[in-house]
């Protein structure tokens, strides 16, 4: 009795073990198709899920396929990036480099004058100056992007800011003869960055003096609200196309009329970028033909 009873026993130990060898043996062989999947990149569906504790852990390998997913996804979108932003550079810096290579030909020659040597040493240094902005410019651009410089925010006079901004472009309204005015206002702290900020007002500026007539008017007007300072810089120029208001803040895009007007396409993308990164923003009205408006929104400070 006793020794059949240990048979039994033994017999039922053995099944036992043999049965938990062969579900080890079954959830392995479903682990390994289960990352074969993964590392195939082939989709887990809810048919490979089943009840128990096994499914905890295809649900797990789900969510890690997910991420992996999501990862393999945004390298991709940055690959693309970079080559568009790789793209965009070299047409950027294409007509510059252009310029001045002709131009180091021409002064190589002995028989120019003094004259045209001066004119094209003049041409030289404009090029010069042009290419150190959209270099200085794209690496501003790129660090912003990659959050590699953080723009710190204080409660600041916008009338300083305005005067800074005012003071770099001043000369180019006298030089062509641009009627400018800064509408009284009372200063207001706003929260914004001086340096960065005066560059977004600058470069606003800079095309309201480039795509008006000589002659022309640019006004800065100041409009407080509970929440936001409006800020217009207002002009009497060529206008925008209404189908372009809404592309204009893109990276490298220039309407059409302004193809042949020397620029870059980086200073209003900037400048939103800066605006955002303050927790603020910029708007445009136009008519075309007749001049434009652009609307900066900083925060008002908290009293």
């Amino acid at each position: 009795m006793m020794t059949a009873a240990a048979g039994f026993l033994l017999v039922l130990l053995c099944l036992s073990v043999g049965y938990g060898i062969y579900e080890r043996r079954k959830t392995y062989r479903r682990i390994d198709r289960l990352l074969d999947s993964v590392l195939n990149q082939e989709m887990i569906t809810s048919s490979d899920v089943q009840e128990g504790e096994f499914s905890a852990l295809v649900s797990k390998i789900m969510q890690i396929q997910n991420v992996l997913g999501a990862q393999v996804e945004r390298a991709d979108e940055e690959k693309a990036q970079v080559k568009q932003l790789v793209s965009d550079m070299s047409h950027q810096l294409k007509t510059p480099l252009a310029s001045l290579s002709v131009c180091a030909e021409l002064l190589s020659r002995d028989d120019l004058s003094r004259e045209r040597r001066r004119e094209f040493e003049e041409k030289m240094h404009r090029q010069i100056e042009r290419l150190t902005w959209i270099v200085d410019s794209l690496s501003r651009m790129v660090r912003l992007e990659q959050n590699i410089d953080r723009i710190e925010t204080d409660a600041l006079s916008i009338r300083q800011t305005l005067l800074d901004a005012v003071d770099t472009v001043y000369g180019k309204m006298e030089k062509k003869e641009i009627r400018f005015s800064l509408e009284p206002f009372e200063d207001i702290c706003l929260r914004h960055n001086r340096k960065w900020t005066a560059e977004v007002f600058a470069n606003l500026l800079e095309n309201a003096v480039k795509y008006t007539e000589k002659g022309g008017t640019v006004t800065i007007r100041v409009h407080p609200y509970e929440i936001y300072t409006e800020i217009q810089v207002i002009d009497s120029g060529m206008g925008i196309r209404p189908e372009e208001t809404t592309e204009i803040f893109r990276r490298f895009y220039r309407g059409k009329d302004a193809e042949m007007t020397e620029g870059s396409g980086i200073g209003l993308y900037l400048s939103s970028l800066i605006l955002e990164k303050e927790s603020g923003y910029i708007t445009v009205r136009s008519q075309y033909g007749k001049g434009s408006c652009f609307s900066v929104f900083l925060q008002n400070c908290k009293k």
